[in-house]
């Protein structure tokens, strides 16, 4: 017997001996190089681990001391507001110790005057007071609505005008120097 192989079925036999040797060669290296892949991979991951950790500490300890600036942050807030309603609380104080008396004060200008150009008219002292206090109160109740609209919104131009207005003779209600013709 020779030491080739003297059939076809002989040669197809000693190729898949040579391919299966070939194959698993093949095999056993890649599976040895996924090995040490996989222990790099496992080397990796506990490393990540190790230095992970820590991060995730800080920045646990981090947010409690967010929080912890957010709830003094609060109180000072909190304070804030409660001294912005003792100030609001003292200035409407102060308000109306002043406004009183200029109330009063310019309520009974308006009493006399108001009085005297009625007594002088009907010579009736009854009728003179009469006229005296409603004015007096007219007067008040003005002051104190103005007042209370000092500071909301400018007169607009189209605004109608103040109780007691009356225009300038001739119907020509469009200011001193005004050259456009009148509506």
């Amino acid at each position: 017997m020779t030491l080739m192989a003297s059939t076809a079925g002989d040669a197809l036999d000693y190729a898949l001996v040579v391919f299966f040797v070939a194959s698993g060669l093949a095999l056993a290296y890649m599976l040895i190089r996924l090995g040490g892949t996989f222990a790099r991979l496992s080397s990796l991951i506990k490393g990540t681990e190790r230095d992970f950790l820590p991060v995730v500490v800080k920045a646990g300890g981090t947010v409690d001391r967010v929080n912890d600036q957010l709830d003094k942050l609060d109180t000072v807030t909190d304070s804030a507001v409660s001294m912005a309603d003792s100030a609001d609380t003292a200035v409407r104080a102060v308000s109306t110790v002043i406004t009183t008396p200029v109330k009063k004060v310019s309520g009974f200008a308006a009493g006399v005057s108001h009085g005297f150009s009625a007594f002088r008219a009907r010579h009736d002292v009854g009728d003179a007071m009469g006229v005296a206090k409603e004015a007096a109160a007219r007067r008040e109740s003005e002051l104190d609505e103005e007042l209370r609209n000092a500071g909301r919104e400018s007169p607009r131009a189209d605004a109608a005008p103040p109780a007691g207005y009356t225009p300038p003779a001739g119907g020509d209600t469009s200011p001193p120097g005004d050259t456009s013709p009148a509506a």
